[in-house]
């Protein structure tokens, strides 16, 4: 039953990304409206539905310890391994707007997000400050689209806006693919949960692996597949407007229908929240370099996926090589890797000079 389970997830993630992305795009084309702000619209809500429904859920039924740990572990998640499994596979195309807005908006919702939990709650009232946010961002994303060039095209006879028989179709394949993106992302934790409880292996590697990246399973099958099919600009929206949203709405309205507010432990506080900055900040130089995510760029993204996995391990079960392994990661990995980002950025911005 689990390795049935898990056959229909894969089935359902593909079937469902193929759906998604194809609405999507033909959405965007009808409308005139480029395919990033498609992605950092319409299908980053839609990936995002699992981790609402998660952490919102939690808070309902007075769990709301979960909802800062799903959504920094999905944006962690999202970053290193969807978007570099992604760039591993095709390189990826980065518009000038993202460097310009959307990823400096992305460290200051990361940064807020700190700000806000270092007292040790995000209280009701830092729900209104995030869903605040969420506002003026998607009056700005509003003001973009009907500023941009192409917002007359809905008016021009012959286009897709025209005809109302494929708005229903594409309406349907979006909400269609939502659909089993969300189906298929259960049943694939729910079968792999099984199956590693079959195996012997612990809840502790359960909890940390499969269950952590189970609600960024959207995310990651609708970018590596707008990304393969040539999509490029919406499989980077997706990623960043599925983390802004994750931060600004999910946790907002997690925080909003809390009574206590959510609460922010200590590890989150002083560990994850800083590594959730670190990715979104390591964006910035990695875009920047000729505007476009390399494979090498990607699989740095998914080694640094893999340590951070690693030391979460190491630090639940107070393993004795966790010292060496930190001081490894933060004594020579990282350096190096900022200063191999520096570089690579001055040679660009220098290029561009001469």
């Amino acid at each position: 039953m689990a390795t049935l389970l898990l056959v229909a997830g894969v089935v359902s993630l593909v079937v469902g990304a193929e759906g998604f992305v194809r609405g999507a795009s033909r959405l965007a084309t009808g409308l005139g409206i480029s395919p990033l702000v498609v992605g950092l619209t319409v299908v980053a809500l839609g990936t995002s539905a699992p981790e609402g429904a998660v952490s919102v859920g939690a808070s309902l039924k007075g769990q709301p310890e979960m909802a800062l740990g799903n959504v920094v572990g999905s944006n962690i998640f999202n970053v290193l391994l969807t978007l570099g499994l992604t760039a591993l596979l095709t390189p990826l195309a980065v518009s000038s707007r993202l460097v310009r807005l959307d990823v400096p908006l992305g460290i200051g919702a990361a940064v807020g997000v700190l700000l806000l939990a270092m007292d040790g709650t995000i209280g009701q009232g830092d729900g209104l400050v995030l869903i605040g946010g969420l506002a003026a961002y998607t009056i700005l994303l509003l003001y973009e689209v009907r500023a941009g060039p192409d917002a007359d095209t809905e008016e021009r006879p012959g286009t897709e806006t025209s005809e109302a028989p494929r708005w229903i179709r594409n309406g349907g394949l979006i909400l269609g693919g939502l659909v089993l993106l969300v189906l298929g992302a259960q049943w694939i934790v729910t079968g792999a949960v099984d199956l590693a409880q079959r195996l012997g292996v612990s809840e502790l590697v359960i909890g940390l692996t499969i269950v952590a990246g189970g609600t960024s399973l959207p995310e990651l099958a609708t970018s590596v597949l707008a990304g393969l099919q040539g999509r490029r600009e919406m499989a980077v929206g997706n990623v960043l407007g599925s983390n802004l949203l994750n931060l600004l709405a999910v946790l907002g309205l997690s925080a909003l229908v809390a009574p206590d507010g959510v609460p922010a432990a200590s590890s989150v506080l002083w560990f994850d929240l800083p590594v959730m900055i670190a990715t979104a900040v390591a964006c910035l130089p990695i875009f920047f370099t000729g505007q476009v995510v390399a494979r090498w760029e990607g699989a740095l993204f998914l080694g640094y996926y893999g340590a951070y996995v690693g030391y979460l391990f190491l630090a639940a079960t107070q393993h004795d090589a966790l010292p060496a392994f930190g001081t490894a990661m933060w004594g020579v990995v990282l350096p190096l890797t900022a200063l191999t980002l520096l570089g690579a950025s001055v040679r660009e911005w220098w290029s561009e000079r001469r």
